[in-house]
């Protein structure tokens, strides 16, 4: 029997006011199972991204709920979101938000340390996981020293650092070459899912559909179908 971890229903999400008011996403329902990795794809615009942040707990939404495991996200506490996002998921953002004062293994190590974990164990620890993006070399530069590939297996490395129960990407593999990022889709398949954690992925991507549990069309803010993924859960 498959157990949800993510549970959305009714979300919407708009951004202005009167005549300049957007609606980014339209009465949005769906539950995200354990065990999967679901990707969410559909045009730009199409409200993906702003889906993606509501139900990891970014974006408040303006009506609708999300829930993790049965726990109402967004009436938690803002210490208890914080909490919820720092231990149970772990993201990877298109734009990086890497400390550009801090190495590369420190910006690994930031999820761990948050926890007061000790430095040096986070530190080696972070060191295990840049080997696994190909980036044990470059451990100790900082993130303006990388190229914008290399910075987004740091933010990958980090997202998976903390083994989190949830793990959401927003377009993992856009500054990837088509190898690099088959290859770390492929491990965080192979070696990270697990029937107690679930991934969630927007991608324009094809080259890594083949890793998909299931597949969420987006058009317009709204989901316009979901299908099986080449890859079943």
């Amino acid at each position: 029997m498959k157990r949800i971890a993510i549970q959305a229903l009714g979300l919407q999400k708009w951004f202005g006011d009167g005549e300049a008011r957007t609606l980014a996403v339209q009465d949005v329902s769906l539950d995200v199972n354990f065990g999967e990795m679901l990707y969410i794809v559909g045009p730009s615009g199409s409200g993906k991204t702003t889906l993606l942040s509501m139900i990891s707990g970014i974006l408040r939404p303006n009506a609708g709920s999300v829930a993790i495991e049965g726990c109402d996200l967004w009436s938690m506490s803002n210490d208890g979101l914080a909490e919820l996002r720092l231990n149970r998921i772990g993201f990877v953002f298109q734009d990086f938000h890497l400390f550009p004062r801090l190495t590369t293994a420190e910006n690994v190590a930031i999820p761990l340390i948050l926890r007061h974990e000790p430095w040096q164990a986070s530190i080696e620890k972070a060191l295990v996981y840049l080997k696994k993006v190909g980036l044990e070399s470059r451990a100790d530069l900082p993130p303006v020293k990388l190229s914008g590939g290399e910075q987004q297996r740091v933010a990958i490395a980090r997202a998976m650092i903390g083994t989190p129960d949830i793990l959401v990407l927003d377009e993992p593999t856009a500054s990837l070459d088509g190898d690099t990022g088959r290859n770390i889709v492929s491990f965080i398949k192979n070696e990270l899912l697990t029937p107690q954690r679930t991934v969630v992925i927007v991608t324009h991507d094809a080259r890594i559909y083949e890793f998909a549990s299931r597949v969420v069309n987006m058009e317009d803010g709204r989901i316009v179908g979901i299908s099986e993924g080449a890859s079943r859960a």
